[in-house]
């Protein structure tokens, strides 16, 4: 059974747009919350031996110490994650020495970061960024550089491109909504889960454009758009059921696995749901309306 997917691709693109447009305000109005990763500070995880302490009941035990904005994070059943500016050693055993007034804690972790390492962190992950987009366009550019017609290569690697944009887009805005309302910050461990989205969603997309090559050559009589319509409906399945193997690991990981995986694998939930509708329902389709521009079709 052949789909008509392109027939309804202005759906697909409103649909596209809406969650584009609403992740770019969201940026614009939240920002993004970075990690000590980032900004430099510390990072302290403990484990209550018996009940937990209320989040405020932490806040007013540390507040003669003079810490700045403190966050607080709940972690399992009884633990909790602090994350507050760069300290000392001497700070940080009287910040243990506050909470063992509460009750007994067991420290699991103590991490920190000065400013200067935040920031060079910083520098250098929005250079990989845009090194990784570069060269994946470049390389879709010159893995389809013999099709010359009726799309020439570099188009491929523009409607990768926008693909691309769409699933990194998207994650940033929830994650901007959750560090507004919900103080998730952006770490290492988020970054590196996008960049994996980056090379998880141009593997789908150049699995249906191969496709698409493919049957340009076997089907010559075909018009480009039923050509591009054929392998959608070729790769759909394939490219479902890989994303759901994977997702269904993240799902295990995001709900049964410990704190500092949590976001981790919730980037990587978003970014390759997104991925995964954009290489055959974004990527694709974009070809087609390019198509018809070419020969002066209305869109």
């Amino acid at each position: 059974m052949n789909i008509p997917f392109l027939k309804y691709r202005k759906i697909y693109f409103v649909f596209s747009g809406i969650l584009i447009l609403a992740s770019i305000i969201c940026l614009g109005v939240f920002g993004l919350k970075p990690g000590i990763d980032f900004t430099g500070g510390s990072i302290l995880e403990l484990e209550a031996i018996e009940e937990r302490p209320s989040n405020q009941e932490i806040k007013d035990a540390l507040s003669e110490l003079n810490l700045g904005e403190i966050l607080v994070q709940p972690s399992q059943e009884k633990g909790v994650i602090l994350r507050l500016k760069d300290i000392s050693e001497e700070t940080h055993q009287q910040v243990l020495e506050k909470l063992q007034g509460l009750c007994e804690f067991e420290e699991l972790r103590f991490e920190s970061i000065g400013p200067v390492i935040g920031q060079e962190l910083k520098e250098k992950t929005k250079v990989v960024v845009i090194l990784c987009l570069l060269v994946i366009v470049f390389y879709i550019a010159f893995a389809f550089r013999k099709i010359s017609q009726p799309i020439v290569s570099w188009q491929y690697g523009i409607a990768s491109l926008i693909a691309l944009f769409h699933d990194v887009l998207i994650p940033l805005g929830i994650f901007s909504i959750l560090g507004k309302y919900y103080d998730v910050q952006i770490t290492i461990p988020v970054v590196a889960a996008l960049l994996t989205v980056l090379g998880y969603s141009i593997n789908n997309t150049v699995v249906v454009f191969d496709r698409i090559r493919e049957n340009l050559l076997k089907r010559r009589g075909a018009t480009y758009e039923e050509t591009v319509n054929i392998s959608m409906n070729q790769t759909l399945s394939r490219s479902i059921n890989t994303s759901l193997t994977t997702l269904f690991v993240l799902l295990a990981i995001f709900f049964l696995g410990g704190e500092t995986l949590k976001y981790f694998a919730l980037a990587l939930i978003l970014g390759i749901s997104a991925g995964t509708y954009s290489s055959v329902f974004l990527a694709s389709p974009l070809l087609v309306s390019w198509w018809k521009r070419k020969r002066n079709v209305e869109v």
